[in-house]
C-alpha cells in the first residue's frame, strides 16, 4: 500500500472538475462582483444623475402641488405619470449594473446552471458542522482579511475627508446649490477612491479563492486511481472483455483461415489470409488478420491446413493497415497480390482460371 494515500498532490482530473461545478463549487469572487457593480453604479449616476435628480424632482412638485381637494382619479392620474418618468429615468442605471453584474459573472465562471448549492441539506441544519465553518483555518483567514480591508477602507475614507477638510468646516456659509455641488464632488471623489481599492482587493481575493479552489480539488493518487477505473472501466472487466474479443477473433480465424489461399506475413508480427474467387469476386478479398498472437494463430491453422504462408513484410504491414476484413483489396496492391497468388499457384501446380488476379 503506498504511504501517500492522504497526500493530496496530484492535479484534479476534468471528471473531478466537472463534477465540482455540478455541485457548485467553483472559484469566484463575490467582492469582485460588488466592486464592479458598485463603480458602475457610480459612472451610471455621473451619466444619468441628472435625469434621475430631474425625475425625483417632479414626483416632489407632484406631491406637494396636488391640493387636498383633488379628486381620487387626477391624484392617481398625477402620481402614475411621475412615476413612471422615475421609472423610465432609473431603468438605464438599474439595466448598466445589472448587464454588467452578468458580465462579471460570467468572466469568472462561465455560464453555469445548477440548483445543488441551494438543496436542503441536513448538514447546514447540525449545529456541530456550523461551529466548525465558524472556527475553520479559512473562516479565521476570511476574518483576517476582512479586518485589513476595513483598516484600508477606513484609511482611505480619512485621508479622502481630510484633504476636503476646509470645504467641510466652511460648508455653513455657503449657498444651499454650491453646498449640493461640493458635496456631490466630495461624495464622488470618496466613491472613486474606496471603488478603486474594493477592486484590487477583489482581483487579490480572485486570485486566492482559485489557489484554494484549485488545492480543494487536488486528488491522491489512489483517488486517481479509483477515478481512472471509473472512466476507463474496471481492469479486470476490460481484461475479461478482451479475452472474449479475442476469443470470437479466434473462432472467426479459425472458420476462415482454411478457405483462403495464401496467407501473408510479416513474417512473425503480422499475417493476412488472403482468398481469391474468379467466379465470385471482382478481386482477391482479405478474409482474416491479425498481429501478434493472432498473427500466430493464423499461421498455425494455414500450416495444418496446407495453406501457403509467403512472406511479405511491407504488403502485410500495409495491408493490415489499410483493408479490413472482408473487404477486397484496394487497385494499388493488385500487383502484389497477383504476384503472390501466382507464386502459390506456380507452386501447387494450380491454374488460376478464365479470370486472372487483377494486375
Amino acid at each position: 500500500m503506498p504511504d501517500d494515500v492522504g497526500d493530496k498532490s496530484e492535479p484534479p482530473t476534468p471528471r473531478r472538475r466537472s463534477e465540482a461545478r455540478e455541485r457548485g463549487q467553483v472559484a469566484r469572487s463575490q467582492e469582485l462582483n460588488a466592486a464592479v457593480m458598485l463603480l458602475v453604479a457610480l459612472m451610471g449616476l455621473l451619466w444619468f444623475g441628472g435625469g434621475i435628480w430631474r425625475a425625483l424632482l417632479l414626483v416632489m412638485r407632484t406631491a406637494l402641488e396636488t391640493t387636498s381637494t383633488a379628486d381620487i382619479k387626477e391624484t392617481l392620474l398625477l402620481s402614475s405619470a411621475a412615476l413612471g418618468r422615475t421609472f423610465w429615468a432609473v431603468a438605464p442605471l438599474v439595466a448598466l449594473i445589472f448587464v454588467f453584474g452578468l458580465a462579471v459573472v460570467f468572466s469568472q465562471v462561465g455560464f453555469m446552471l445548477t440548483l445543488k448549492p441551494i438543496t436542503p441539506s441536513l448538514d447546514k441544519l447540525n449545529p456541530l458542522e456550523g461551529v466548525k465553518r465558524i472556527f475553520s483555518p479559512n473562516s479565521l483567514v476570511m476574518l483576517a482579511q476582512n479586518l485589513v480591508k476595513l483598516l484600508l477602507i477606513v484609511g482611505v475614507a480619512y485621508t479622502t475627508l481630510k484633504s476636503h477638510a476646509a470645504e467641510i468646516f466652511l460648508a455653513h456659509t455657503l449657498d444651499y446649490a454650491v453646498l449640493a455641488a461640493h458635496a456631490g464632488d466630495l461624495v464622488f471623489d470618496l466613491g472613486i477612491k474606496l471603488v478603486i481599492l474594493l477592486i484590487i482587493l477583489a482581483l487579490l481575493d480572485y486570485v486566492w479563492q482559485k489557489h484554494r479552489h484549485e488545492k480543494q480539488l487536488k486528488m491522491t493518487k489512489e483517488e486517481v486511481k479509483e477515478e481512472m477505473k471509473r472512466m476507463d472501466g474496471d481492469p479486470i472487466v476490460k481484461r475479461r472483455r478482451r479475452e472474449i474479443q479475442m476469443k470470437l477473433a479466434a473462432e472467426r480465424v479459425k472458420n476462415a483461415v482454411p478457405q483462403a489461399d495464401v496467407v501473408v506475413t510479416n513474417p512473425t508480427h503480422y499475417a493476412i489470409a488472403i482468398k481469391y474467387d474468379a467466379d465470385s469476386m471482382s478481386a482477391p478479398r482479405v478474409v482474416a488478420k491479425g498481429v501478434d498472437q493472432l498473427a500466430m494463430r493464423i499461421r498455425e491453422i494455414a500450416a495444418s491446413a496446407g495453406i501457403p504462408i509467403v512472406e511479405k513484410p511491407l504488403l502485410a504491414r500495409t495491408l493490415y493497415k489499410d483493408v479490413e476484413v472482408g473487404h477486397e483489396i484496394p487497385e494499388r496492391f493488385y500487383r502484389a497480390v497477383a504476384e503472390v497468388m501466382a507464386y502459390v499457384y506456380q507452386i501447387a501446380g494450380q491454374n488460376m482460371g478464365p479470370k486472372p488476379v487483377p494486375a
